[in-house]
């Protein structure tokens, strides 16, 4: 019964101020539809540079004259599967018939002509994590008996894992301004609302009427209002996601099905939960001020 009422009050003070209703479920649309496209974005491009650093290896190469014998490979691949940084199953030993085949693969005329063989065994090592591909090639100093270089991509790798430091920053920072951003601007229409009823406010406190009975109302509409922007920022995502990311993605970033953005449902949830947080916490927390008489 008196959650009815409350109910009941705060959809009468909807219709009795339209244009602070209307500025509030605007305000709770704006941020949430900006908060949508930037987790989206945001967690597409964090997975595309998670996929990148994947691709990041060691590759050992083995010396060609004279030929590193089985015994001195098999003794680099067991130091290597024995470092705890080099990912389970991540040492790949490519011989030097199969290096060639690839690469007359990848480049048939350069390869067409060739007298020889040039290329040697080698071993492609995936890490644990993209960081500790020095690490490994460290691990391989001096070199070991049989073993012509390691090369462990120090400038691509730095490059990439900059690229990657930044972009998790940036979302970071971004996520939180955005977020305060919508909080603030929540809170200021939800104050203008209650503002305008400061009269009916102190009349209710003055009457004997409780900080809750008078806050819960107001609470309500804040959810309303939260709810209803999330539920149009929603709607609209829907139909970017419909009409505007076919043509994005055909520019993206990568086509692997591996790198995908966090699945819409749970950005759906997330940004309704965040509407009926802000609105209730801005009309809450502004209410504060007037519940003084």
């Amino acid at each position: 019964m008196r959650l009815r009422v409350l109910v009941a009050e705060a959809w009468r003070s909807l219709g009795a101020n339209v244009s602070t209703t209307f500025a509030a479920t605007m305000t709770v649309l704006v941020g949430m539809f900006l908060l949508g496209l930037f987790i989206g974005f945001g967690t597409y491009v964090r997975s595309w540079s998670n996929h990148i650093k994947q691709e990041l290896i060691v590759k050992v190469d083995f010396n060609t004259k004279p030929q590193a014998t089985r015994a001195q490979e098999e003794a680099v691949i067991n130091r290597l599967i024995a470092n705890p940084k080099v990912k389970p199953g991540g040492v790949k030993f490519i011989s030097k018939t199969q290096a060639l085949e690839q690469m007359q693969k990848r480049y048939p005329t350069l390869t067409k002509s060739l007298p020889y063989n040039p290329l040697p065994d080698s071993l492609e090592v995936t890490p644990t994590k993209a960081e500790y591909n020095q690490d490994i090639a460290a691990s391989l100093t001096p070199l070991p008996p049989g073993v012509q270089k390691v090369d462990d991509g120090k400038k691509v790798s730095h490059r990439i894992l900059s690229i990657a430091h930044w972009i998790d920053a940036i979302f970071i920072v971004a996520t939180g301004i955005l977020l305060v951003a919508s909080t603030l601007l929540i809170a200021n229409t939800i104050r203008l609302s209650i503002f305008s009823r400061r009269r009916e406010i102190e009349v209710m406190k003055l009457v004997g009427a409780t900080n809750w009975f008078v806050r819960g109302p107001f609470m309500v509409e804040g959810l309303l209002c939260g709810l209803a922007g999330a539920v149009s920022a929603i709607v609209f995502l829907i139909l970017g996601k419909e009409i505007a990311l076919p043509a994005i993605l055909h520019h993206a970033l990568s086509n692997d099905p591996g790198v995908h953005a966090l699945p819409f449902e749970l950005n759906a949830a997330v940004l309704m939960g965040m509407g009926l947080l802000l609105g209730a916490l801005g009309s809450g927390l502004t209410l504060r001020r007037f519940l003084r008489v």
